[in-house]
């Protein structure tokens, strides 16, 4: 696919399931973006199946509003979400936004800006800071970045490949151009457990490093991540982490060169170990009781058998008549309590 025939500088795109109740707030920001007059720029809402009233909300803002744009997308998942809406889109840069995120009043120039002084960028990484509707609990700190948490400073930084770390999709900025030549039309990024998407954002971001292009922390670009009570409780923290740890066999094994792959397995195995007895000797039974030290838990323990589960589920997709049996051995390993 060629990356011709633009008619705007910038995309913003608004991935949404059962959104109804959320993307208002989110569009009333963008609404009022400042510094805005020399750019020309659209927002694309891409509709994930949603069964509220996300398209009649939508709607209702379209109205005397022509650089919004609503499109449906069928496929469950929000990377099937962020591939229709780069197709769609009609700039050669896009920016996602989760319909939890409130961009700062600047986002938008503070993109197109970025974007302009640094051209080998073909992704870069917004700076999230939380809204959280109760106090988050002891030692959350250390796993904000895993909730798109990310305060890296003010100063611009440039994430090295060799650290094995990147900016959440939450707030990230991508060149169509790099996308395109990164990723494949109707490709399924990350994995699926129970119903939830996982390093869905992450792989995209790992190929388009890995093509050359340079990825970056962009401090300019502001937004708050409002983060419900549900979220910050022990149960929805293990469940996260559970996913996080199962997806990390497949984002590790992206991160290295193939010749590599079979020499880090054990070395990731022996790394995962040290931490789940560390996490042992250090919380005793707090490892079963409190929100944080748990989701760490769950972390270090399912990064420790996702090797098994990329097995079971390459199993699955080459034999799909065995589905019924490999379904139960991928079911033994999610639900491995924490």
């Amino acid at each position: 696919m060629t990356v011709t025939g633009f008619f705007c500088d910038f995309t913003v795109a608004i991935p949404t399931y059962n959104g109804a109740n959320r993307i208002a707030e989110v569009l009333e920001r963008l609404k009022w973006q400042l510094g805005t007059t020399h750019i020309r720029w659209e927002i694309i809402v891409v509709d994930n199946n949603s069964s509220d009233q996300t398209a009649a909300v939508v709607r209702r803002y379209q109205q005397g509003w022509s650089n919004l744009r609503y499109a449906f997308e069928p496929t469950q998942g929000a990377g099937f979400a962020r591939q229709r809406a780069i197709r769609l889109a009609r700039s050669p840069l896009v920016g996602f936004l989760d319909d939890d995120n409130l961009p700062s009043l600047t986002w938008v120039n503070r993109a197109v800006k970025f974007a302009q002084d640094y051209p080998q960028a073909g992704a870069f990484g917004s700076r999230l800071a939380g809204k959280f509707e109760t106090s988050p609990p002891q030692g959350f700190n250390r796993l904000a970045a895993i909730l798109a948490l990310t305060e890296r400073g003010d100063n611009a930084l440039l994430y090295d490949h060799e650290k094995n770390l990147l900016p959440p999709g939450a707030g990230l900025v991508v060149r169509r151009q790099a996308w395109l030549a990164a990723t494949t039309d109707g490709e399924s990024w990350g994995i699926r457990v129970r119903d939830r998407d996982v390093a869905e954002d992450l792989e995209p971001v790992i190929q388009i490093q890995k093509a050359g292009w340079e990825v970056w922390y962009n401090p300019g670009m502001r937004l708050t991540h409002k983060i419900p009570r549900n979220r910050l409780e022990r149960t929805y923290l293990v469940s996260l982490m559970r996913g996080i740890g199962l997806s990390r066999f497949r984002t590790r094994m992206l991160s290295c060169a193939r010749w590599q792959r079979p020499l880090m397995v054990p070395v990731y195995a022996l790394n995962d170990s040290r931490r789940i007895l560390r996490q042992l000797l250090k919380y005793g039974p707090q490892i079963w009781t409190e929100a944080v030290p748990a989701g760490e838990m769950a972390l270090y323990c399912y990064s420790l058998v996702s090797p098994v589960f990329w097995l079971c589920e390459k199993v699955k997709s080459f034999w799909p008549h065995h589905a019924a049996g490999q379904g139960a051995a991928q079911l033994t390993i999610q639900d491995l309590h924490v």
